[in-house]
């Protein structure tokens, strides 16, 4: 028997981060309550992260699922989980709602988020100060699952693309830009010029995006990607009118997820998610070097010293199927994630556990059985199902997202 007693399969009680950019309604309507949120709410955390991690309860207490994990890491994580990733849970689950745009960012790889985190602690920054960085010493691939129509910009356009529409809108203040690109359209320039127009800090700055919404009066988008291009242009000059972070769609491409269509954003990818909800797994880390579109702390030197300017390609996720899940696999080694739906009469069954998991029901309502054991769920509920389980069964009308470690 485990140190913490019985093991059993516990139900979440997940911190809500309240953002800015968050939706009123969406978490709220999740968790089944009647009454929209107060405040903006874009992301419920499900994991041990040690900034907001769940909390269950254990022997009439609550406790956080850190300590549940640090107590008896091997019987929540397996053996070998628990030796590899220093007794922590590798992976952080997340619902997403975004009512606007999220910053532009991007995360750095393991190396590079050592070595910030180190220096930073070496500046004594605290943990929780807004002047920090980076908060952790781990690398964030992610993988952004839509349950809702989600726009986002990702990773920049090749750059011959880049050229011919610049040229297209003819704006004066990239005139040169457009020329220098023309003549030497390397990775390097791109680096070059991107970063020239970020850093720009001048009190034309208003003006200049005023010049780039006009141009939009008298030009008619050629393609879908022009009709997002434009648009978001617009909404973001509309919230950061003093932001060069609004040029960002002419470089980035623009996406259009629809439900259950995923996309993996690894090290050094640009990217802001701009509306929708979804959820999202990443590595147990919460390193974010932001670019401008926010309110938060921006570190545009430090942004651009660990993005990866190359064009290799939007990284979709089609789902491997195995009868009633979707498999999203991708190339990181800390998390998979899947999604389940099972109707009257049919039993989700799972009979050879290989590491803790944790999973999200977003539709219906059913029951899981482990032992002799059982747990009734419903939209909303989230459970952590410790690796010792060794095996469990959903049965019911339900549809769930699963996080493991593959």
């Amino acid at each position: 028997m485990s140190k913490l007693g019985n093991i059993k399969i516990y139900k979440l009680r997940n911190p809500i981060r309240e953002y800015s950019w968050g939706s009123k309604t969406f978490i709220s309507n999740l968790l089944g309550k009647d009454e929209n949120s107060h405040d903006p709410q874009a992301e419920m955390w499900m994991g041990s992260h040690p900034l907001a991690p769940s909390r269950i309860k254990l022997n009439r207490k609550e406790i956080s699922l850190s300590a549940v994990i640090s107590d008896d890491p091997v019987t929540m994580l397996g053996k070998k989980i628990a030796e590899k990733y220093n007794n922590e849970l590798p992976f952080l689950f997340k619902v997403l709602a975004a009512a606007s745009p999220l910053s532009i960012q991007a995360h750095p790889n393991k190396t590079q988020a050592e070595k910030g985190f180190m220096l930073e602690n070496n500046k004594n920054i605290k943990l929780d100060s807004p002047q920090r960085t980076y908060k952790d010493k781990n690398h964030k691939p992610e993988i952004i699952c839509a349950l809702t129509p989600f726009e986002l910009m990702c990773e920049f356009q090749p750059i011959n693309k880049i050229i011919e529409r610049l040229e297209y809108l003819k704006l004066e203040d990239l005139k040169l830009f457009i020329s220098e690109l023309k003549i030497d359209s390397s990775i390097k320039n791109l680096k070059k010029i991107f970063t020239t127009i970020m850093n720009k800090n001048d009190s034309n700055k208003i003006k200049q995006i005023s010049n780039l919404i006009g141009k939009f009066k008298d030009l008619r988008p050629r393609d879908e990607q022009e009709v997002l291009i434009f648009k978001w242009i617009a909404k973001l000059a509309a919230i950061y009118p003093k932001d060069m972070g609004v040029y960002s769609p002419l470089f980035l491409n623009i996406v259009k997820l629809k439900p259950a269509e995923a996309i993996f954003i690894n090290a050094g990818v640009l990217h802001s998610y701009l509306s929708g909800c979804g959820v999202e797994v990443m590595a147990n880390s919460d390193n974010v070097l932001r670019g401008g579109l926010t309110s938060k702390k921006i570190d545009i030197p430090e942004l651009l010293r660990i993005l990866n300017f190359d064009y290799n390609g939007l990284k979709w996720i089609s789902p491997a199927i195995n009868n009633y899940e979707q498999i999203y696999k991708t190339p990181a080694v800390e998390f998979q994630l899947s999604k389940i739906t099972i109707k009257d009469k049919q039993i989700y069954e799972n009979s050879k556990i290989l590491s803790a998991e944790i999973i999200l029901f977003t539709e219906g309502s059913g029951v899981i059985k482990w032992s002799d054991s059982s747990l009734e769920v419903k939209q909303g509920d989230s459970v952590f199902i410790p690796f010792a389980i060794t095996n469990y069964e959903i049965v019911g009308n339900l549809e769930f997202f699963r996080v493991i470690v593959p």
